[in-house]
């Protein structure tokens, strides 16, 4: 038995935010103090280290269960399933539905379970779970679906990464330039085909680690100090994901019994530009091998980071040749990878 993804899905929001639109913010050293550069540079600068040029955020009337009902919409339709044979829904979040200019997160009920019931879903036995993991988060939900199926348990699963990270920033913070909203949802199921989840990977450190990235205040002092936003050490993640990931994705390589000319295609969580051409760089590195041309496809220029969503989106688009020049065959070996708050590694090589 061999477990695989039977179909995809994704939601790309429709609202367009543009670098320059952050020319008339106002942002704010950490202390609240004025940086010394006008808008435009900071702009500029931003998008050198990131490469993100747009980002993509929800209208106000949508939820992030709104986003991944979408995604889990398109998915069923695209493995041709009876969604009432699903046995899980497990979705990956972080944040909750947060409503447009809301402080407020909703998880009650869970999101897995808004989902479910968006999707008319009449069995009881499809059981209906979030997944809290940081940006890894629907990587780990594809390894949980694969030990459900495994065990016996399940037959069906359908995995979701879903969030509404345009609300849950500081628009006072440069760093909110990098977030973004979207969906992708998949089908996962046991097969009788070659192929599928060949081999995981995952760790979470915490030791020193864990809050890297962590809820905390405004930069603008004059805003509430109860009120929270997403606020992140970025050069402590930059270090420790390339000093973590690249050897997370190695072990993983190896665990599944091919060889790094196998690999076809890495798609690593969207997280910034820059970082993730290092950690590919660094991944080949250990091999002594020369990183292949077009083998890392990347979305974020035009959609931004929307966390757990990235990685399932960005598979969607390849399989339906809407990603560039980017495809995949029969047979393909490629690698899933990520990491982010936790902090939370983890990877999965799968043959398409």
């Amino acid at each position: 038995m061999n477990i695989r993804i039977t179909g995809t899905g994704s939601y790309i929001p429709d609202v367009v935010e543009k670098n320059e639109n952050f020319h008339q913010h106002e942002f704010l050293n950490t202390d609240g103090s004025t940086i010394n550069h006008p808008n435009e540079v900071i702009v500029d600068k931003f998008k050198a280290i990131t490469g993100i040029a747009e980002r993509r955020y929800a209208k106000d009337h949508l939820s992030s269960s709104d986003l991944a009902f979408f995604a889990a919409e398109k998915a069923i339709e695209d493995a041709n399933i009876d969604r009432e044979e699903l046995d899980y829904i497990i979705m990956a979040h972080n944040f909750g539905d947060v409503k447009s200019n809301a402080i407020q997160s909703d998880m009650l009920p869970c999101l897995a379970s808004r989902v479910k019931h968006s999707l008319r879903i009449k069995n009881p036995k499809c059981v209906a779970y979030d997944i809290l993991f940081g940006c890894p988060g629907w990587i780990e939900g594809v390894i949980q679906a694969q030990a459900f199926i495994k065990a016996g348990m399940a037959k069906k699963c359908l995995v979701i990464g879903s969030e509404t990270l345009s609300r849950v920033v500081d628009k006072h913070d440069r760093d909110s330039m990098i977030y973004s909203d979207g969906a992708g949802a998949t089908v996962v199921e046991a097969s009788d085909e070659e192929g599928g989840i060949l081999a995981h990977e995952t760790a979470s450190y915490t030791y020193d680690e864990a809050y890297y990235l962590y809820f905390g205040n405004s930069n603008n002092q004059e805003l509430c100090r109860d009120t929270r936003y997403i606020k992140m050490h970025g050069r402590k993640i930059y270090e420790f994901a390339l000093n973590n990931v690249p050897a997370a994705m190695k072990t993983c390589l190896e665990n599944s019994g091919y060889d790094i000319t196998d690999v076809k295609k890495i798609l690593i969580h969207q997280a910034n530009e820059k970082m993730d051409e290092a950690i590919i760089k660094r991944f080949y590195r250990l091999y002594n091998t020369p990183e292949p041309e077009g083998v890392m496809p990347m979305s974020i220029t035009k959609l931004g980071n929307s966390s757990v969503a990235t990685v399932p989106t960005l598979f969607d688009l390849i399989r339906k040749n809407k990603l560039g020049d980017h495809s995949l065959n029969k047979g393909d070996v490629i690698i899933f990878a990520s990491v982010g708050a936790g902090m939370h590694i983890n990877a999965i090589v799968y043959k398409y």
